[in-house]
């Protein structure tokens, strides 16, 4: 000790220096008493040893967290510094919008998020404490004491170190990539008094790739539909634990913690999991959730060379062999090939088949061990980005395993588009039979995606206990199972399943609906997958009624299947064999000319130009819906005189609002009864809660007077196509709009082009609107041999695409002869045998590059109205083409027969039977139909459910709304339900709903029991009323409409849910 310790160690005082002295003698003694005890109580010395050793192996894992910890909160305060300076410039140190140059700095965000931080800390320990802990401790006996002592965010707010925005692949969303980097000084504290248990957490690394999905975009506030967000792989995380959980950071332990902490994010927010925050009403969350996958890639394992031996003998000398096997990921799913004994070259030859949920974005690992007894031996990885696979259709080449001094890996990866249409399954089923590999499972024909939405009226458990229904679905020996829905027998579970289909027409999805405890069946379905074959757009979204279930129990979910179709022109790459004794040879013997990307990079195909383009397989999906707007009924007057003592009138005119476009009608002056006449037309993409506007507005000098909205569902309106009715005006006394609405039918026949032309014909619009007859889709694709600049460069080429006067424009593809712009446009047409349409190629939108002139006409002689070539482009090289597809869709207009007293064609036999169940989902829509079949008598409809329960021998009559109720006071109405089973001498059967205030759409819901046999049911008659509330004195028009039922020509047993029509009461 030096002097100035010593004279420091004697100026303290003695009672400070006693303590020292106590305290190192106490801690000597503790670490000796084990010993003590040990040989006390006879342990062997063993123990002891062992018991130091994890001791000693927590203290070093401990300390490394706290060190990994630390240098990560100083690297992400000094980012900058680190970048910039030299000894830090390897690639996997530098921050993401170093390396990647899309990759854009978002300081201001961080900004945000450093001052926000305490504030969100505020809110997490609010959560914690009053939300939290108390489900905790009621979801056990043993946790009723549990508490969070301490919930501090610290100082240091996650940081996003860089944002690239992809807005190259659909224009109907906005995709983030956010670099996630979060090494913050958290400390939450957890206790249980019961137990003298203290627990907790002191320090968080995370850091990852968060993908966040904007989607569907709205024309309304918020712009945007909901908010999807996933990690695409997964995050490292690193925890640094107190307490109790100390015990988490023994060797051994600290990994297996980890592992299921990781399994825990990655069931919520991994692919294919995705975290879905709703936005706006009526969105199908489950689709958001979890939508179509982007494709199938079929991995084909072949073989490997020059592996690593690791199965040496003595110790080294002697070199052995090993015993390969390769493990495949793609997101969550992995799979494994069996071992080959012995072989430095083996050979694989198996199959694997993946869904594709994210591209770009996923990619495909595959990892080569040893098979030993112990712990396998690593051999390499490689790495392949699937968007590269997507592009190129067809992969067939080596890779260069990394991480080891040699050995390479020869896959064969195919990209399986999905088919909307069943037309090449059978081509499809027959190719698959030609494919051989060594995997027990064949090749799959197509996929097959399971909304599971909701389920009604499930019968009850015994003792009349509320059932907590869960649903597996199976599909030949594969069988999924959805969450637990907890006391209801209206359970809602917005679940998706996916599954791989080898022969639609052989195979059935049953669907088990039971009780949580597996044992107990609420209800039971199989459906043939024919079905879905037979459906529009192989789609089936519809409610079922489940079998071996109560009489009114049913299912809804949809089923979704698309063919997976490998195109016909790829043509992959043939490499050849990598020979260790060729010159030039990198790493791995894998010469640069083969994989001019480098190690373990893939090598670029030839270039061989498809016959036919390849477009996704959402191409030509969009459809039109025409709006017609005829009159207006009722309006309120705006324009008053001398205060509003005098009453005038109003100058009305429509808004019409879909999809980001906005519609005005012409205004008509002075008139609260106008008549438009006005036609509209709009191309829209079938999207989840997508709404159609309408707003009434009285024009004035100053500003407009509002006079009333409404809003319809897309869905809605497809499901019944077309549509003639009143709307009664909301947020306003009095008014009603008249429109015709008709989501068009898209059709290839080209002889109903002819009829639709000739009924367009004899129609005539106030804002002169001629109807389309007809919808152009242009897909374009590729071009090839484009003429170099003056200086020799190649161009910057873009496309432009023109019809009439409507153009669009793809992007500028940067510096090639052989661009691909892969976009999709459409148009409407109104006469394809007179219009043209033109493609025209330039330099940056300056320089010409060439054209295409194509009259449409020459469409309509191909088969199926469709044409995918190469075209020669003019005013350009004679080599020069561009690939094409162009599809008509002839718009088969059936308001001829929607509308009614027009013609001599019956509505039964033209349009589509309305199913009402489409309107029992949640109340999706608010859409208002006059007639079963779009007539109806003038008195409007009410809806009933009438059926007769053997188990509880009761019949029941359920009102469920009422629809185009006949006004009859200037307010409307006040419409309640009354009705009699005859013959009924005392009314006892007599019975009456709620009245539903100024509402001519009014919905009630309301369940009435009768304790009847079925043979007494049969003989009664249902004699219903709908009546207006009105007052004693009052000189207002009572009944609205009536109905008469005779329940014996009815099948009670099974149940009838129906609307029927009301007749007005004789004059």
């Amino acid at each position: 000790m030096s002097s100035t310790d010593a004279t420091a160690e004697m100026s303290r005082p003695r009672g400070e220096r006693a303590v020292t002295v106590l305290w190192s003698f106490g801690k000597c003694l503790g670490a000796l008493l084990p010993v003590y005890l040990a040989g006390y109580y006879g342990f062997s010395i063993s123990l002891v040893l062992l018991a130091l050793m994890v001791y000693m192996g927590w203290k070093h894992s401990r300390l490394e967290k706290v060190m990994r910890l630390r240098s990560a909160m100083y690297l992400l305060e000094n980012e900058r510094e680190f970048t910039t300076a030299k000894v830090l410039r390897s690639k996997g140190d530098l921050p993401p919008w170093v390396n990647f140059p899309d990759v854009e700095q978002v300081e201001w965000m961080n900004k945000i998020l450093q001052q926000a931080w305490p504030f969100i800390g505020q809110y997490l320990e609010k959560l914690l404490v009053e939300t939290i802990a108390p489900t905790i401790r009621a979801s056990s006996i043993h946790l009723q004491t549990l508490s969070f002592t301490k919930v501090n965010l610290g100082d240091k707010a996650l940081k996003i170190a860089g944002v690239k925005a992809h807005t190259e692949h659909d224009k109907r969303q906005v995709m983030l990539d956010l670099y996630v980097s979060y090494a913050g000084d958290v400390e939450i504290n957890v206790e249980i008094k019961k137990y003298f248990c203290k627990a907790g957490v002191k320090g968080v690394q995370l850091h990852g790739k968060l993908r966040v999905i904007l989607e569907p975009l709205i024309g309304d506030v918020p712009l945007v539909g909901a908010i999807t967000m996933f990690f695409i792989r997964r995050p490292k995380l690193d925890i640094n634990w107190t307490g109790l959980t100390n015990l988490l950071d023994i060797p051994g332990l600290n990994a297996m913690s980890d592992t299921m902490i990781m399994d825990a994010i990655a069931s919520h927010l991994v692919l294919p999991n995705r975290l879905t925050i709703p936005l706006v009403s009526n969105l199908l969350v489950a689709q958001l959730r979890s939508p179509l996958p982007r494709g199938v890639v079929r991995i084909h394992l072949l073989e490997a060379e020059n592996l690593t031996a690791k199965d040496t003998v003595i110790k080294g000398l002697i070199d052995g062999k090993s015993d390969p096997y390769a493990v495949l990921r793609v997101g969550t799913q992995v799979f494994t090939s069996h071992h080959v004994d012995s072989n430095l070259n083996p050979q694989w030859r198996e199959m694997f088949e993946v869904i594709v949920h994210e591209v770009p974005g996923q990619e495909l690992e595959v990892e080569v061990f040893d098979k030993d007894p112990d712990q396998d031996d690593f051999l390499g990885r490689v790495k392949v980005d699937l968007d590269i696979v997507k592009k190129a259709r067809v992969v067939d080449d080596w890779f260069n395993l990394r991480d080891v001094p040699s050995g390479n890996v020869h896959l064969r990866l195919e990209w399986l588009s999905l088919l909307s249409s069943a037309e090449r399954l059978s081509e499809v089923i027959q190719k698959n039979q030609n494919v051989t590999s060594r995997t027990s499972d064949p090749p799959s024909a197509a996929i097959l995606a399971v909304y599971l939405d909701q389920a009604h009226a499930l019968p009850m458990r015994k003792g009349n206990k509320d059932p907590s229904p869960m649903v597996q679905i199976s599909v030949q020996d594969t069988t999924k199972e959805s969450k637990t829905c907890y006391g209801t027998t209206n359970p809602s579970w917005e679940d998706a399943f996916t599954f791989f289909i080898q022969d639609p027409c052989k195979q059935d999805i049953d669907i088990q609906v039971k009780d949580d405890d597996r044992a107990f069946s609420l209800g039971s379905l199989s459906i043939p997958l024919s079905r879905v074959l037979s459906s529009p757009q192989l789609t089936v979204d519809q409610w079922f009624h489940l079998e071996n279930s109560g009489l009114a129990s049913k299912i809804y979910f949809k089923m979704v299947l698309r063919v997976l179709w490998l195109s016909d022109d790829a043509t992959p790459t043939t490499p050849p064999r990598p020979l260790s004794s060729r010159p030039g040879m990198g790493p791995g013997g894998i010469t640069s000319e083969l994989n001019p990307l480098g190690p373990g990079g893939l090598s670029k195909p030839p270039s061989t130009r498809p016959l036919h383009a390849t477009p996704d397989s959402d191409f030509a999906t969009e459809g039109v819906l025409r709006i017609q707007l005829v009159e207006a009924q009722n309006l309120i007057a705006k324009d008053n005189f001398m205060g509003g003592m005098v009453k005038g009138k109003s100058d009305p005119y429509v808004k019409i609002r879909v999809a980001g476009i906005t519609f005005r009608s012409h205004t008509i002056k002075e008139n609260l009864n106008p008549i438009w006449n006005e036609l509209y037309e709009v191309i829209l993409t079938q999207l989840p809660g997508q709404e159609i506007q309408f707003e009434l507005f009285d024009k004035d000098i100053d500003q407009d007077d509002f006079l009333g909205r409404f809003k319809l569902s897309l869905r809605d309106i497809i499901s019944v196509q077309c549509i003639d009715t009143w709307y009664t005006l909301n947020d306003v006394k009095s008014g009603r709009v008249h429109l015709v609405l008709e989501w068009l039918p898209r059709v290839t026949d080209v002889f109903r082009l002819e009829p639709v032309l000739q009924y367009q014909s004899q129609q005539s619009y106030q804002n002169k609107a001629v109807p389309s007859s007809a919808l152009l889709f242009v897909y374009v694709e590729r071009a090839h041999g484009l003429p170099l600049k003056k200086n020799g460069k190649e161009p910057k080429a873009g496309v432009e695409v023109i019809l009439k006067n409507v153009s669009y424009k793809t992007k500028v593809f940067e510096r090639s002869a052989s661009p691909r712009w892969d976009e999709a446009f459409h148009f409407l047409v109104r006469d394809p045998r007179d219009e043209i349409l033109t493609v025209k190629l330039s330099h940056s939108w300056g320089h010409g590059l060439g054209s295409v002139t194509f009259p449409l006409r020459q469409v309509l002689s191909e088969s199926g109205l469709l044409l995918d070539r190469w075209f020669n482009l003019d005013g350009a090289l004679p080599e020069s083409q561009i690939l094409l597809r162009i599809a008509l869709k002839i718009l088969d207009t059936q308001q001829a027969v929607c509308r009614k007293g027009e013609g001599d064609v019956t509505i039964d036999e033209v349009m589509p039977k309305w199913d009402p169940a489409h309107f029992d989902l949640k109340h999706r829509g608010g859409l208002s139909i006059s007639g079963e079949n779009g007539g109806g008598g003038a008195a409007g409809q009410v809806k009933l459910t009438i059926a007769y329960s053997m188990d509880e021998s009761r019949l029941f009559i359920t009102i469920h709304a009422c629809r185009a109720l006949a006004p009859c006071s200037k307010d409307g109405a006040d419409p309640y339900v009354t009705f009699v089973l005859l013959p009924d001498k005392k009314a006892t059967t007599k019975r009456r709903t709620a009245t539903k205030k100024r509402d001519l759409n009014p919905e009630f819901n309301e369940r009435f029991d009768f304790d009847f046999s079925l043979e007494e049911s049969t003989q009664r008659k249902l004699d219903l009323s709908v009546k207006h509330n009105v007052s004693f004195i009052s000189r207002e028009r009572e009944l609205i409409g009536k109905m008469q039922l005779d329940l014996d020509q009815m099948d009670l047993k099974t149940g009838v849910t129906q609307w029927y029509d009301l007749v007005a009461e004789a004059n």
